[in-house]
């Protein structure tokens, strides 16, 4: 069985230390493993986005629409703008801290609200505000290795080898503070 992994998030969260966590974690457990992500175009708070393909035989990265099995959203607006790449019994680990676009701050546009709330009706939905929790550790930056360690508790790869993992990918100096902000994830 593949399990699809759906990430959206904006530039400077760390999606692409994410996408590249998971798929060696993986990798290291014997899965055949497929990823892309698109964050080329962005600058820090533009929208990037990946997939990760988890299996025992891995043809192609992409997930249609409707067939990803988890969404990592880093922001409430990139949950409602990826959702629809989820299944009905799909599941959603949202980062709840906003970081409000260039045209809501302008006030053009509203922040949609309702219709992010609306999200935990049709998905299973685990919430945290990763941000705050991760300035508690120590770092804002660590806030992506939460939703790391939230979205190891819902996957086949072993808890050690998650931690081999961040240690290789981390800068040494952080190491200690990331294997905090896994743990608090994955306890979460």
């Amino acid at each position: 069985m593949t399990t699809n992994i759906m990430l959206g998030g904006v530039g400077g969260q760390g999606l692409i230390l994410m996408t590249r966590t998971i798929c060696q974690a993986a990798l290291k457990d014997d899965f055949d493993v497929k990823s892309n992500d698109v964050v080329g175009l962005s600058q820090r708070g533009g929208m990037v986005w990946g997939n990760v393909k988890i299996g025992k035989k891995v043809l192609s990265p992409n997930i249609p629409p409707g067939e990803g099995d988890i969404l990592l959203a880093m922001e409430p607006l990139e949950a409602l703008r990826w959702s629809s790449m989820l299944k009905d019994e799909g599941k959603i680990i949202l980062n709840s801290k906003r970081f409000y676009p260039t045209m809501v701050q302008q006030e053009k546009y509203p922040y949609p609200e309702e219709e992010i709330e609306e999200l935990k009706s049709k998905f299973k939905v685990i919430e945290i505000n990763a941000f705050e929790e991760a300035t508690k550790i120590g770092k804002k930056q660590v806030s992506n290795v939460i939703l790391l360690g939230i979205l190891a508790k819902n996957l086949e790869i072993q808890v050690h080898t998650w931690k081999e993992t961040i240690k290789d990918n981390v800068p040494y100096k952080t190491i200690d503070m990331n294997m905090e902000a896994f743990n608090f994830g994955y306890q979460y």
